[in-house]
């Protein structure tokens, strides 16, 4: 008798909780006047203003809105986007990281693309992303309006004319402003040239300074170039080789309030040169110039790290490094696991990385095979990301640039 008392019990509480769900009122978007409508739909994943347009007539009004755009740049921030480039330089796809899968972005873009003309992304800052021409023409795009601006020449002279970097700043303050960094020239005859969107203009090319403490390495450079053999046998030459892609690839990164421009020289050395003190300064060489390595600079957390896969006593090492000022010596902050690295050994691997945050993507690839590894650091979580089939084929990337998806953002 009390079981079945406990039962209507129970299903009389059911039906009241039913009966007071029906008496909350329903509430719907299309009752919020368009700056809260907008404000709302502000705070969806960047991949969401591609369907916006098909969801009703009001909502697609809200893509053209200048105060949509207004809202979009008060997100303090969008979880990245990494743009990947194929062997055959197509970049027309990005890794989401806020879905966790890739997104096509070739039908938003106006950039021009041709056999004769193929831009190549080199380097991005928050929602824009900076082409570069085989004609040595830069072209700012942002891939999710499909909006694009070409930048006028920036005209070169003296030394000057061996370009080595292409770094790029922006603020979400001012979404129509943005700055192309050029630093060119061979070591110890540097030098760095500014383009000011505001302004439409080049600025003066600055030279910089050598200063003092820069590594003893910097006398293997320019045109000097010295060859050996691996222990495989390989004649193996010191200069970097650099896919299209990565050729001019760097990181800009603001430390005490001065810009700092990150890259690799050609020996495979780290320099910096710091914008405002007009200096550049050379890291000691994290490996033996003898050895066979592949490495690269990225920026995460707003501090340079370096990511190095090697091989030594029959095993592969992938891992990610830091420089220690007080020390004055490299030190580790991450590996990947031996169980994974290891696959890597006798492959011929070449690695590209970008960063974002606390994430870094690794585009490992070889002749034979290509991986994509995404690095969270703060988890020390090492994920190797599911492949892109086209046609029934797995595409292969060779590299990849970080941009931060917003649809504010403008050229």
């Amino acid at each position: 008798m009390e079981q079945h008392m406990d039962l209507l019990a129970r299903k009389s509480r059911k039906r009241k909780a039913e009966e007071e769900a029906h008496d909350i009122p329903t509430f719907f978007l299309d009752e919020l006047n368009q700056d809260l409508l907008e404000r709302v739909l502000s705070w969806l994943p960047a991949s969401t203003f591609f369907r916006l347009r098909s969801v009703c007539k009001r909502w697609r009004s809200v893509v053209t809105s200048e105060t949509f755009r207004v809202a979009c740049s008060r997100i303090p921030f969008r979880e990245p986007w990494f743009l990947m480039v194929d062997q055959d330089l197509d970049h027309s796809i990005a890794f989401d990281t806020s879905e966790r899968n890739w997104k096509s972005v070739s039908h938003q873009s106006c950039i021009p693309q041709s056999r004769s003309c193929k831009p190549v992304p080199v380097s991005a800052s928050g929602g824009l992303v900076c082409y570069r021409t085989d004609s040595g023409k830069f072209i700012v795009s942002n891939l999710l309006t499909g909006s694009c601006r070409e930048i006028p020449p920036a005209g070169h002279g003296g030394e000057s004319h061996a370009l080595q970097a292409v770094a790029m700043c922006s603020t979400p303050i001012y979404p129509s402003s943005f700055k192309i960094i050029l630093v060119s020239g061979k070591s110890p005859n540097l030098a760095f040239r500014v383009f000011d969107s505001m302004k439409s203009t080049w600025e003066d090319e600055v030279m910089l300074v050598q200063k003092a403490g820069s590594s003893s390495d910097s006398h293997v450079s320019g045109d000097e170039i010295i060859y050996f053999l691996s222990k495989a046998g390989d004649v193996i030459a010191t200069n970097m080789q650099r896919s299209p892609s990565k050729q001019y690839s760097s990181v800009l990164i603001t430390e005490d309030g001065e810009q700092v421009v990150y890259f690799l020289s050609e020996t495979g050395t780290i320099v910096a040169c710091n914008l405002a003190q007009k200096a550049f300064f050379e890291y000691p060489r994290l490996l033996p110039i003898y050895l066979e390595y592949s490495i690269d600079v990225v920026e995460c957390n707003g501090e340079m790290l370096v990511v190095v896969l090697s091989e030594f006593l029959e095993s592969a090492s992938l891992r990610v490094w830091k420089f220690c000022e007080e020390s004055h010596s490299w030190q580790q902050v991450a590996a990947m696991p031996p169980s994974m690295s290891h696959e890597f050994y006798g492959q011929k691997m070449d690695i590209n990385c970008t960063g974002c945050q606390d994430m870094i993507f690794i585009c490992a690839n070889s002749s034979e095979c290509s991986r994509n590894i995404m690095l969270d650091m703060a988890a020390d979580e090492w994920v190797e990301l599911p492949k892109f089939y086209v046609n029934g084929k797995a595409k292969e990337f060779t590299s990849a640039i970080s941009f931060e998806p917003r649809v504010e953002a403008t050229v």
